[in-house]
Parts: C-alpha cells; sequence; structure tokens
C-alpha cells in the first residue's frame, strides 16, 4: 500500500485528494501537513504535523497542492530530505521553477499545471497543429472559478509554450494577455492567452487556430476538480518507480 503524504490539505484539490485516498485500498493517508487547525477529521493512523522533516519521512511520495510560496519552502526542505513529488502548484515564478529543476537532480519530481490526462493530449495535440499551420493565429482561452488566484492559468501558459516552442519561438517575445484600445493589427507570431473567471467552472481551455476562411479549435473541459485528484494520485504511483528527475504528465503517458 503506497503511503500518501498531502502537502495542501487544507485547499479543494487537497480536501478531495484526502477523501479519495480514503476511499481507495491502494493508498494510505500517512501524513498531511497543516500551518493552522484542520476543519475536519482524519483517521487516528493518518500523522498530522507542522514538521516538515516528520512530515516528508512519514510517506513514500508526497502530493502538493499548495501555494508557490508553500512549494518553494516544501523544496527547500525536500533537498535535504528527499522524497518522490508530485507538484500541482501553479502559479510558480523563476525562482521557483529553478529550485524545482534543481530539487529534481536529488528527487523524482512530476510537475504539471494539470493532473488531467486530456489536458496532456491537448498538449500534444496543440503543439502538433501550431507546428503543422503555421500561418494561423494562435488564441488561447481559460475559464476557472472566481476564486482562482492566478491568471492566465498555468495550464494556458503551458499549453502557450508548447505552442511557441512548435514554432521556435520564445512566449515572453509574443504572448499577449490583454488588448485594449487602438492597438493596432495583431502581430503575425502574437499568441494570445486570455483569461474568464466567474461561477464554479472547473476549467476550460481552448486553443484557437484561426485561419482565413476557416479556423480550428481544440477545448477541453473539467467538469470536476476530482479529475484532479485522481490524476495527481496516478502520477503518484508512477513516479515512485521513477529515478531522479523532472517529469511531466507526457512522461507517464508516453506521448
Amino acid at each position: 500500500m503506497l503511503k500518501v503524504g498531502i502537502f495542501g490539505a487544507t485547499g479543494r484539490v487537497g480536501k478531495l485528494l484526502i477523501e479519495e485516498i480514503l476511499n481507495h485500498n491502494h493508498f494510505n493517508l500517512s501524513s498531511v501537513y497543516v500551518r493552522n487547525e484542520l476543519q475536519y477529521s482524519l483517521p487516528s493512523s493518518t500523522m498530522i504535523t507542522k514538521d516538515f522533516e516528520i512530515f516528508l519521512q512519514s510517506s513514500d511520495v508526497i502530493i502538493d497542492f499548495s501555494s508557490p510560496e508553500a512549494t518553494k519552502a516544501l523544496l527547500e526542505v525536500a533537498l535535504s530530505y528527499p522524497k518522490p513529488l508530485v507538484i500541482g502548484t501553479t502559479g510558480l515564478d523563476n525562482d521557483i521553477q529553478h529550485l524545482l529543476e534543481n530539487a529534481s537532480h536529488t528527487m523524482p519530481i512530476l510537475y504539471a499545471t494539470n493532473m488531467s490526462k486530456g489536458v496532456a493530449m491537448l498538449n500534444k495535440i496543440g503543439a502538433l497543429v501550431a507546428a503543422t499551420l503555421k500561418e494561423s493565429d494562435i488564441e488561447i482561452c481559460e475559464i476557472h472559478h472566481r476564486y482562482k488566484k492566478d491568471a492566465p492559468s498555468g495550464t494556458a501558459l503551458s499549453l502557450a509554450q508548447s505552442c511557441a516552442k512548435a514554432r521556435n519561438l520564445k512566449l515572453s517575445d509574443v504572448r499577449i494577455s490583454g488588448r485594449n484600445g487602438n492597438i493596432g493589427e495583431r502581430s503575425a507570431n502574437e499568441i494570445g492567452v486570455m483569461s474568464l473567471r466567474g461561477g464554479d467552472v472547473a476549467g476550460r481551455h481552448t486553443i484557437g487556430f484561426y485561419l482565413d476562411g476557416e479556423y480550428l479549435e481544440l477545448t477541453h473541459n473539467a467538469t470536476s476538480r476530482l479529475t484532479f485528484a485522481k490524476g495527481a494520485l496516478d502520477m503518484a504511483k508512477w513516479i515512485v518507480e521513477q529515478k531522479n528527475g523532472l517529469y511531466g504528465i507526457e512522461d507517464a503517458l508516453e506521448i
């Protein structure tokens, strides 16, 4: 039975992860890291702690759906107490990305801005279309629930990065995430990444490829956050069998 530690237990996905683990015979909820008091009860066998060392050492694998600041703290301590990690936190800045890469030299880490297998396929297909329909204008639109803090979503940025890479472009040079006023015509290499927020939408991402006389739109809809919890647990089972390194869902799916 795989001993799983949950980092970010008070978040929406963290709570779903705990419920999913407790309902499965293949997983054991070995530890939960909390800075403040939990508002719900857990089995007596589960270690509830705010000590990073105890948290890391009591599990076979850690799943992290927290905040950029919390993920940074986790990685810094994990360098001294290496453990397979599955990280789904979005909004990581360049410094944390570098820390993630450095940590992966001493432990296997799977990082994904979206734990959905469907989004992994969308990334793969989107890059293929971007490379093939070189003359198309690329626009990416995402919508999430009203509580989401970062924009554009990490998933949208990953999709944009895949499309930019397929065209040998640097995303920071071509990304547009807002238009207002008399801004002139759209540039040829521009990749639009736009965000909508409202209601309880779990996640919708669309990549549009717009040509003269036709257009192609590829959309992924997440109808429940449980999708991300289930995906993260699938990735946890996979990452514990891997060597040190930084992986994505595409590696687990072999696509």
